[in-house]
């Protein structure tokens, strides 16, 4: 198929409205006990118990039949997600409200729209936006509020002569930081966790020989959730809002450290950083009052 022009990708992109998606289930105690065993921790949560910020990842997840699904891993109609021909589709950011945390173990309830769709000039050339709000809700009141962000890229900008580092990220002056392991083992069991069958992810000859990446891709959401387990590990106040922002690719095994902490507004500033790059990606956490 032939990329869409800057004009008429507008038109497609800009006038694609589907109707809204309602997605029900129990946020349920296995996924949340699954994800504890790859992050290496004990148990983050059991039934009762509040559920860590953006964990809800895990649930209420879609799974498209075989034969709906791309060469890519993704679904090749779109359902909800406009499908763009010869457009690769990534995880940009986001920003998420919480009333309250989810309860682990209780029915729950997503409601999601479609809240923007634009293209947009970049010094690499033109790009689709999309961005879909969610409201998730349990017990009769809504929880959870979320926007998130996607942009559909052409493969110009694909970091085809990009060294995947060996060495250490350098020594950082904050007071919280991990260093998580993204060998293909941990992308694999999250690609499982989340339902995403994208290839960039757990097939390694696919994302090299097909995508012209160096190495498999980091997940997005992973490198999110990474950031916000320096908040669990650290803070037990309540949290209120993240916003967070997906800069520059992560490729598995490279060393990076998740690193961050309290600023003086009161938030809490954070980042996953290796050593060519301090910012990959950047997260925003607010406590409630």
């Amino acid at each position: 198929m032939t990329a869409p022009d800057t004009e008429s990708l507008r038109h497609y992109v800009e006038g694609w409205r589907p109707g809204p998606q309602v997605h029900e289930g129990v946020i349920s105690a296995e996924p949340v006990a699954a994800l504890s065993a790859v992050l290496d921790q004990p148990t983050a949560a059991g039934p009762g118990d509040p559920l860590p910020p953006l964990w809800h990842w895990l649930h209420l997840l879609e799974w498209p039949a075989q034969s709906e699904l791309g060469p890519d891993g993704h679904p090749l109609a779109g359902h909800f997600l406009p499908p763009i021909p010869d457009r690769r589709r990534m995880f940009a950011g986001g920003r998420v409200r919480l009333a309250r945390a989810l309860e682990v173990g209780a029915p729950a309830r997503r409601a999601s729209t479609i809240a923007d769709c634009v293209v947009k000039e970049g010094r690499s050339g033109e790009m689709a936006f999309v961005t879909v709000r969610s409201e998730w809700s349990q017990h009769g009141e809504i929880r959870l509020t979320e926007e998130l962000d996607y942009v559909y890229r052409s493969g110009d900008d694909t970091p085809r002569a990009f060294t995947v580092p060996e060495e250490e990220p350098p020594a950082a002056d904050v007071p919280w930081r991990i260093v998580p392991r993204t060998g293909p083992t941990v992308l694999f069991r999250f690609s499982a966790l989340t339902a995403n069958a994208h290839r960039i992810h757990y097939d390694f000859p696919y994302a090299t020989q097909v995508e012209g990446y160096p190495g498999l891709v980091v997940h997005g959401p992973l490198l999110v959730l990474l950031m916000l387990e320096l908040v669990r590990r650290n803070d037990d106040r309540p949290v209120e809002s993240v916003s967070f922002r997906l800069r520059r690719p992560v490729f598995g095994g490279m060393p990076i450290a998740a690193q961050g902490g309290p600023a003086a507004d009161g938030t809490v500033e954070l980042a996953v950083a290796s050593a060519l790059e301090p910012r990959h990606a950047t997260a925003q956490v607010r406590f409630a009052s």
